[in-house]
């Protein structure tokens, strides 16, 4: 424990807004609470839920057992799919086997995984943004055949792109990458490929896109920027990207225990967010944290509230 410093300096906190939780994460964390409670300990859940320790430690001591594959589950006993999505051939699987699965697939991936069917099926090759190995980009993948999607990551990726029908090419995006790097990776394609064809609608979710804009209204005012979230979280990653784009010095934080106060320093004015799926308790942590050594003025920042809700799977809320 450290002591209370006699003569705390003052330090204004500005907390993002939007921030924290989306409704795809809200949801996903709800159908493990309710299979437990349906079901019984255990529920078996491929892959964590969301990126966020603590809220998976806190699913484990309920009941919940996380494994990476399927044949890590016991047959007989329920299975749920985290929250970014998996390849066709998983729930293809657990069907083989007789498993119960829910599928805590976030809506808005799986709108994507629908789009990339409808492209392959119209006979177009489909060019994704996205970042090489995570979990939702392998989910995507695994909805179409294999060689029908081709992953580029920057705008280099695109001008070293060889594809046999460049007239015939339609472009898709994960859900949470930074906004600005994808307009540049996506003006760089509509550039070398003018016929490529655009989706319908935004496929970056409408939570990333806010929590990026957030930060990046608050950044003008802030010394430090502290974000909360995992190191394997996609959309967390992306908001100490943007904190720095702004000129504002940024460290990514699971919880308030790994605060490194020699980097913090002592800032007048500090900035508080929090991915996608870091739950608002570990924000209350991190203030908690910083009344020990600051005396805080805390202000949130004013925002319109995002209202989206996602309905629960009918076997769970019937």
């Amino acid at each position: 424990m450290h002591a209370m410093l006699p003569d705390r300096p003052d330090l204004h906190v500005v907390i993002a807004a939007p921030r924290g939780f989306c409704a795809g994460v809200d949801r996903a964390i709800k159908i493990v609470e309710l299979a437990i409670e349906r079901y019984g300990p255990p529920v078996y859940v491929r892959h964590e839920i969301v990126h966020n320790k603590f809220v998976v430690d806190r699913l484990r001591s309920m009941g919940a057992v996380f494994v990476e594959e399927l044949d890590q589950v016991p047959d007989g006993v329920p299975v749920i799919f985290s929250a970014h999505g998996v390849p066709k051939s998983v729930p293809a699987e657990a069907q083989d086997r007789g498993l119960d699965y829910l599928d805590a697939t976030c809506p808005l991936v799986s709108k994507v995984h629908r789009q990339a069917q409808r492209l392959i099926e119209a006979g177009r090759h489909i060019v994704f943004v996205g970042h090489a190995g995570h979990p939702e980009v392998i989910g995507t993948f695994g909805q179409v055949p294999p060689g029908s999607m081709t992953l580029v990551e920057t705008v280099e990726d695109v001008a070293n792109l060889t594809l046999d029908d460049p007239e015939n090419l339609a472009f898709l995006t994960q859900t949470t990458l930074s906004v600005d790097d994808t307009a540049a990776v996506l003006a760089a394609l509509q550039q070398r490929f003018p016929a490529i064809r655009a989706p319908l609608s935004e496929d970056i979710c409408y939570a990333t896109s806010n929590r990026q804009a957030a930060v990046k209204a608050i950044a003008a005012r802030c010394e430090r920027m502290l974000v909360i979230g995992a190191p394997n979280s996609s959309n967390s990653l992306r908001l100490v990207e943007v904190a720095e784009r702004e000129g504002v010095p940024a460290a990514l934080i699971q919880r308030a225990a790994d605060i490194e106060w020699e980097w913090l320093g002592e800032p007048s004015a500090l900035g508080l967010t929090a991915g996608a799926s870091a739950p608002e308790v570990l924000v209350q942590e991190v203030l908690d944290a910083l009344g020990t050594r600051f005396t805080l003025r805390v202000e949130e920042a004013e925002h319109v509230p995002e209202g989206l809700t996602f309905k629960l799977p009918r076997e769970l809320v019937a």
